[in-house]
């Protein structure tokens, strides 16, 4: 019996180091230009009220403008989506931070610290910033961390037969925590998902699950960046995207299995 989930990527949203948005990605993913490196730029939240605003850590800022990203480039309302926010690491200032709180000599917590502790956090901020009365869940499987996100919005939009947003997205430790988990920067990943097909489809997706190992990129620097950072995990499947070819290719998930993506990209209009 088949377990392969289906559906229809309409939107894409990325920035990591080096890929400030997708259109700049899709060329160095598919080779059509070289990749310069260089450190996460995180747009100013400015859908968020002015408090919140201030608020707003590098997680929030991350997980929103990749989310917007994706939404714009599908048209779609984001008031209307139900959204699957991924992440492998916490907001990593903020825990070096309470940390630090907790081992000195006044170890009482600001509220704003402990609301920004809670791995819902940027769920709750896309809410505020969108409107958004639609449902939300917020997951974490450390490295597989973009391949459960994009199984449960896969399952999301399957079950309710409507359109699903993934976010994906991780941010950097400090010191000295960053000594155990050396995420150098920022990123995120953003996919609009529909059950079915449409005028803005870009490439039809079907997920199963495999234990063949996870595809790596041929250019060393970028498979480095799969590597370095756990929601790019992911980049094989939008360099599958930037190439416009039916082709495979497996993403890392919990060990010892990977997801096995096939992508089928919707013939350009003549």
């Amino acid at each position: 019996m088949s377990h392969t989930l289906t559906a229809w990527i309409e939107g894409i949203g990325l920035i990591a180091p080096g890929l400030p948005d997708w259109a700049c990605a899709a060329d160095v993913l598919a080779g059509r230009a070289p990749y310069a490196p260089a450190a996460s730029v995180l747009p100013t939240p400015t859908l968020l009220p002015p408090a919140e605003r201030r608020r707003a850590s590098r997680s929030v800022r991350i997980a929103l403008a990749t989310g917007m990203a994706a939404v714009a480039h599908a048209g779609a309302d984001p008031r209307q989506l139900p959204a699957v926010l991924s992440a492998a690491t916490a907001d990593g200032y903020n825990c070096v931070a309470l940390c630090e709180t907790l081992a000195s000599d006044d170890p009482r917590v600001s509220p704003t610290r402990f609301h920004n502790s809670l791995h819902n956090t940027p769920a709750g901020y896309w809410s505020i910033a969108t409107g958004s009365m639609a449902p939300s869940q917020s997951l974490c499987a450390y490295d597989g961390s973009f391949s459960a996100g994009l199984l449960e919005a896969l399952v999301e939009t399957a079950s309710r037969g409507a359109p699903t947003l993934l976010i994906a997205y991780d941010t950097e430790y400090p010191a000295p925590i960053f000594a155990f988990r050396p995420i150098p920067d920022a990123a995120g990943i953003g996919l609009v998902l529909s059950p079915t097909q449409t005028e803005r489809s870009l490439a039809q997706i079907a997920v199963d699950l495999t234990d063949a190992p996870a595809t790596p990129l041929a250019n060393p620097a970028l498979d480095n960046l799969r590597l370095a950072i756990p929601a790019l995990r992911g980049l094989p499947l939008l360099k599958l995207l930037a190439d416009g070819k039916a082709a495979q290719a497996n993403l890392e998930y919990l060990a010892p299995l990977s997801l096995a993506v096939t992508l089928t990209p919707v013939p350009a209009p003549c």
